[in-house]
Order: structure tokens, then C-alpha cells, then sequence
């Protein structure tokens, strides 16, 4: 019995930390210092105070946002003495872009459709109702589509 709950329990150990990843990588990149940061090193490694001055914030509050994108393993950080120069480090931009790809069903069939009404190659399909919409009845009542029943 116990040999049939450890692989569950790795697997939702597992699972629990690629969400930690999600959850981190998304954090970092709420914030715009932190995207312009990103931006920046994907040129190449800079030192801390060189990513620092295009910003009109101090350099401890630019230090506090390196750390936030070093705890999301978004900036790999190497100290010499008091010198720090940042990497980017793109793993978890890519496992966030993987979980995000997995979406892209829902927004491709309306490039599909525009690129369908801007060529005229086609008759433009119409668009389903969405889940949890209501659709009208030629008497003018709502009433719920068959995807919500």
C-alpha cells in the first residue's frame, strides 16, 4: 500500500513546485522595473549599478527587484568582493510560456477569423456562444446555451 502512495506524493510534490515556479516567475514579471531589468540583461550580463541608471529609483530599491527576479530564477547573481554582475536566466520565462501556449487555442481562432475577413478567402465562421452566456430567443427571453446546460 505504501509503494502506490509515494509515486502520488512525488507527483503532487512535483506538481506543487512547478506551480511555485509559475507563481514566482509571474510575480517578477508583474512589476516594469523588473521586465526593463530582464530586458536588459538579455543583451548581455551587466553589474548591478549599470542596470541601475537608466532608473530614477536608488540602487537598494533596484538591488531588492534583482532579488525578487533571483528568487524566481529569472537573474543568476555572481558577487566578487562588492561587485555584482547579472545573467539572465531563462528557464522559468519558458516554462511560463508553456503554460501560457497551452491557451493559445482560445485567442487562435480569432486571428484565424480576422485573417479569414481581412483576405476574404472565406465566409467568416460564426463564433460560438461562450460557456456561461446567455444567448436571446427570437421572443427576446434569455435562456442558457447547450454548453451551460
Amino acid at each position: 500500500m505504501a509503494t502506490t502512495t509515494a509515486p502520488l506524493r512525488l507527483a503532487e510534490e512535483s506538481e506543487t513546485e512547478g506551480e511555485g515556479v509559475l507563481d514566482a516567475a509571474f510575480f517578477a514579471l508583474s512589476d516594469p522595473v523588473r521586465r526593463s531589468i530582464l530586458e536588459r540583461l538579455d543583451e548581455r550580463p551587466q553589474l548591478v549599478s549599470e542596470l541601475a541608471e537608466p532608473f530614477a529609483i536608488s540602487l537598494q530599491a533596484v538591488s531588492r527587484h534583482i532579488q525578487v527576479l533571483v528568487r524566481a530564477g529569472l537573474v543568476k547573481q555572481e558577487r566578487s568582493g562588492r561587485i555584482s554582475r547579472c545573467s539572465l536566466e531563462a528557464g522559468p520565462i519558458y516554462a511560463a510560456a508553456l503554460w501560457i501556449n497551452r491557451y493559445s487555442k482560445y485567442w487562435q481562432g480569432q486571428f484565424d477569423l480576422l485573417a479569414a475577413l481581412l483576405t476574404g478567402d472565406e465566409e467568416p465562421k460564426p463564433a460560438r456562444p461562450r460557456i456561461g452566456k446567455t444567448t436571446r430567443r427570437k421572443t427576446g427571453k434569455n435562456r442558457k446555451t447547450k454548453e451551460d446546460r
